[in-house]
Order: C-alpha cells, then structure tokens, then sequence
C-alpha cells in the first residue's frame, strides 16, 4: 500500500478515474488484506512511517535538483483524520474509495504535471516539490485541504462530520546529499498538527538553522 502513485488526467470525469485507479489497486490489497484493519491501520499511524522505493527516490531526485539550481525544496506530509474509525465504521469497499478519491483530488491540486502524490502507509500522502517556496507550497496544502472539504465525503466518527486531512510541511535550501531529517522535520509537523486538532496544517522552516551553521563563529 505504500508508493502507490496518481497521474493528472483530466480526459475523463474525476470519479470515473477513482474507480478505474480502485480497480487497478484492489488485487493488491486483497493479498494484504490480514494487514489491512482497524488495529492495523492505526499502529501504522502511530508508528515512524517506514518510506518506500519510489517515495525515496523522489526524495532523493527532488533534493539533488533543487541543490544543483540552489533553490529551496518543500515537502508535504498528509495524512487522513481518524482514518481506522473511518475504516470501521463504513467497510473496507468505501475506505477504499476514499483513499483514491483523496489522492487524486491531491494530484489535481498540484501545481506542475512532473508534480506526483505518492502513498504512505494506510492513511497517508507525500508531495515533493522541489523549486518552489515555503509560502507557495502552503498554499498549494491550503487548496488541497479544501478540495478535500469541498467533496464532503462523509465521517460519521469524526467531529467535522466529512473526511478532513491533516498536514505537515517541511522547507529548506538543500546542499549535498539527500538528508532523511528534512522527511523527519516534515512528519513531526504533521504530528504536531494531529495534536491539536483536525484539518490542520503545521510548517518548519529549516533554512534559518542552516544559515546559522554556514556562519562562521565570531573570534573571543
């Protein structure tokens, strides 16, 4: 379930492609379906997200573009509000489908084709976008937030009453290799952002710490 990934196409009608990406993507959760529950889903939210191939990739891709061009790099980590109550309280048929309707409403909210929303663990979503500031990139996690409201899917367990996510976003100036702490830096955000309620969006800037260290120390 993790690094799965959605295109933008807008050729054809926003829930017809859901269920074609649901159709695509159902053999391989019944293999995994033991793994797919409630107490499975929230020891997944619970736990340091575990990162795949692909989502490593574009990491590591996005981070050595923007560090060869010397321009900031902006992630996004999202995760669904109260996804195992969801889970449990409309089946796994409607998890499903609200899974792929979140992604691809995510995917048709970013702002270049080469853009991609990449999976995460049960509940969750990565956005790498490499070359775009801290501002722009918040607004674009605004835009997705409400996109998600705006299809007012219902969540009979939450207290929004509709599917509401939660986000972290992480900016900085990267130099050198790919630094896992810049994906750490993000999914504590989001953790911050769960704890203080849903719907939320939480940032850090680290490019103020950077620019501490690249300054060199004053002589006594």
């Amino acid at each position: 379930m993790t690094d799965t990934a959605i295109t933008k196409d807008q050729a054809e009608p926003f829930w017809t492609r859901v269920r074609a990406a649901l159709g695509a993507l159902r053999p391989v959760r019944q293999e995994r379906a033991p793994a797919y529950g409630k107490a499975a889903i929230a020891r997944s939210m619970g736990m340091k997200p575990r990162l795949g191939a692909r989502i490593e990739e574009e990491l590591s891709h996005g981070w050595s573009e923007s560090a060869a061009r010397r321009v900031s790099i902006s992630l996004v980590v999202i995760e669904i509000d109260r996804f195992a109550d969801y889970f449990t309280a409309y089946g796994r048929d409607v998890a499903d489908e609200c899974l792929l309707a979140v992604m691809q409403a995510i995917t048709e909210n970013l702002p270049r084709p080469s853009d991609s929303c990449l999976r995460l663990g049960a509940a969750g979503f990565v956005v790498v976008l490499p070359d775009l500031p801290a501002l722009m990139a918040r607004a674009i996690a605004a835009k997705i937030a409400e996109a998600i409201r705006d299809l007012a899917m219902p969540h009979k367990e939450s207290h929004a009453g509709i599917v509401t996510l939660s986000m972290g976003l992480a900016v900085t100036n990267p130099h050198g290799g790919y630094d896992r702490k810049f994906f750490e830096a993000a999914a504590e955000a989001l953790k911050k952002a769960r704890r203080r309620g849903m719907g939320r969006i939480e940032g850090v800037d680290l490019r103020p710490a950077l620019e501490r260290k690249k300054k060199p120390a004053r002589a006594a």
